[in-house]
């Protein structure tokens, strides 16, 4: 397989659309690192992504979506507080952790019974899920365990041969991981601290 780079502007987001609709996996910019995904409905582009990283089955793929209507697409139970951090914070770099639908593709939520989820804040990336859909599966582009590339370049450097398309988007200016706030308890938590502070939540955290 060749890995080719393509500016993610009009002509590469009409590219991309192509290859996610053919079932195939793509890296892309975020606002935070650079991502891999594919169909978060479509199990072997799923695996793609899973064989891509060499990412262990065991940890689940986290979901990227169009905009705050898109959480019934993948989400069972959405309690009122999703709502208002979802409004607060997307796009951004915040994740909630949701009871998942429970006929999302078993390899996507790893076997269990919730599914991460955000809006990210990057207009074409969006624009793509949009027109696609369908919620993306995406996460770090990076092989498991490794740093993640800021560069496009680096991406394909890294993930050469195990992905086909790399969107180029620049430098990635996001340092930090979004922040993880798993809401499918009887109280809100913070899984992982990330460009989102646990001060910056508290207001809706502990109201």
């Amino acid at each position: 397989m060749i890995t080719q780079i393509a500016d993610f502007d009009d002509a590469g987001l009409a590219l991309a659309l192509q290859y996610v609709q053919q079932g195939q996996i793509l890296c892309f910019p975020t606002d935070t690192v650079y991502g891999i995904g594919g169909s978060a409905l479509d199990e072997a582009a799923i695996a793609q992504v899973f064989a891509a990283k060499a990412r262990p089955a065991t940890v689940a793929l986290p979901v990227l979506l169009a905009d705050i209507g898109d959480l019934a697409k993948v989400a069972h139970t959405i309690p009122d507080l999703a709502w208002r951090l979802a409004e607060a914070w997307w796009p951004g770099g915040l994740t909630l952790v949701l009871p998942a639908l429970a006929n999302l593709p078993k390899i996507l939520t790893a076997d269990q019974a919730t599914i991460a989820v955000r809006v990210p804040k990057h207009g074409q990336l969006r624009k793509l899920i949009g027109q696609f859909g369908t919620p993306i599966a995406g996460t770090s582009a990076n092989l498991h365990g490794q740093p993640t590339p800021s560069t496009a370049q680096a991406v394909a450097d890294q993930l050469a041969g195990r992905v086909p398309l790399v969107l180029d988007g620049g430098i990635a200016t996001g340092d930090q991981p979004s922040t993880i706030v798993d809401l499918s308890g009887e109280r809100p938590s913070i899984l992982r601290h990330g460009v989102i502070s646990a001060a910056q939540l508290s207001p809706w955290l502990e109201a």
